[in-house]
């Protein structure tokens, strides 16, 4: 049986989403693995003095990233991320927040009304939620290693 996942690897994977990486979930480990790009395209391409010219840091992103590419699905699958589907949605929600100091801006306004940290609770419940359904979508076993006991 392989190991489960922590929920905290896995909203932390969320989080970082990032376009200069590849963030895949390890059904071996248990874990939540990392590969930047120019690393894997290094690997798929076969681009041995690219790979060779690495810090030693990043030796271990080489080897993950040839597992990858050598996985048939089982092993390794795309970890939660935030993409929108719909388009369009997508398109809306990013003109939404771009600009300068929009984050800053709701995050002032929520603070003088009073309900910053009624928002993060709300968003803390919300990617908890959406972990577990993404893991249980993938069958991905998983451990609460976020339950709070309540005094």
């Amino acid at each position: 049986m392989n190991p489960p996942a922590r929920l905290s690897d896995l909203i932390d994977a969320l989080e970082f989403d990032s376009p200069m990486h590849i963030m895949c979930f390890d059904r071996q480990t248990g874990r939540v693995v990392s590969v930047d790009r120019d690393v894997m395209s290094g690997v798929e391409e076969g681009d041995e003095e690219q790979l060779q010219g690495l810090p030693d840091w990043q030796k271990e992103e080489v080897e993950i990233a040839r597992a990858v590419c050598d996985d048939n699905g089982e092993r390794f699958i795309s970890a939660p991320d935030e993409t929108v589907e719909n388009e369009k949605a997508a398109e809306e929600l990013w003109r939404a927040i771009r600009g300068r100091g929009a984050f800053r801006y709701f995050k002032d306004t929520a603070e003088r009304l009073g309900l910053l940290e009624r928002w993060f609770r709300y968003r803390d419940g919300a990617m908890k939620e959406f972990v577990i359904a993404w893991a249980e979508a993938n069958n991905v076993p998983f451990e609460d290693d976020l339950a709070r006991s309540t005094p």
